[in-house]
């Protein structure tokens, strides 16, 4: 069976300097696929020609069979992708709820949406400030409406952009078992992420990006142990 993203012969260029090259990852459904990397190696660019935001040079992005290369943010949506940013990209004036609502009704879930998103705040564990503004919230909780937003497109390919940044070792617990279970649910999830251990825990496969390309991938048993990655990245801490 085919991955539910493919991604082949990615290039992006910013002026002369090429921020991706040649790049060519896969995520697979009921997996967490990693792709980390130092500052400006490419990792949100990539994201942007993933999600839409960005046309590429040279080469394809396939989304559960159909080459949306071309294609906008709007269509790739309707074929199950959701995104969430490096910047939080919450609608502040909402509740917590009533973002989620939105996402929900956005992705054709009108018929007992307020069902279905009680249930995805319970298992996300935002029960306590579900009726909270969301400008009201710390980093590290909306990151995790964000995340909760996203589930509430029903989406089959997730893409994370640094979602554990601002939590605390609790919550970074609790997210990794939310990954996983999205995963076993039957997502692609596609994880950018600096923090290493939850990398190494939760993803079945590497992508390690430097200098906009791939210079490793792998099982997370192989990367810690790549002298390229060593040397480009995980060396560095």
């Amino acid at each position: 069976m085919p991955s539910l993203l493919e991604v082949s012969g990615v290039s992006v260029a910013f002026g002369g300097s090429k921020a991706l090259d040649d790049v060519a990852l896969a995520a697979e459904r009921g997996k967490i696929t990693g792709l980390i990397g130092p500052n400006g190696a490419g990792k949100s660019t990539l994201f942007d020609v993933i999600g839409g935001l960005r046309r590429p040079l040279t080469g394809r992005v396939t989304l559960d069979g159909h080459d949306v290369t071309r294609s906008g943010p709007a269509h790739r949506a309707k074929l199950g992708l959701a995104r969430t940013f490096q910047r939080l990209e919450l609608f502040g004036r909402l509740t917590v709820r009533d973002n989620l609502l939105v996402a929900a009704e956005l992705g054709a879930k009108r018929r007992g949406a307020a069902e279905f998103v009680d249930g995805i705040i319970d298992r996300v564990g935002l029960r306590e400030v579900a009726d909270v503004g969301a400008d009201n919230l710390s980093t590290g909780m909306g990151r995790l409406v964000e995340v909760a937003r996203a589930m509430a497109t029903q989406p089959g390919l997730l893409l994370l952009d640094e979602p554990a940044a601002g939590q605390d070792p609790e919550e970074t617990e609790r997210f990794a078992t939310l990954l996983r279970g999205l995963a076993d649910d039957g997502a692609a999830v596609l994880l950018v992420e600096h923090d290493m251990e939850l990398v190494m825990n939760v993803c079945d496969q590497v992508y390690v990006l430097d200098l906009g390309r791939i210079i490793s991938s792998g099982p997370p048993a192989v990367i810690r142990r790549d002298e390229k990655v060593l040397a480009a990245y995980l060396g560095a801490a």
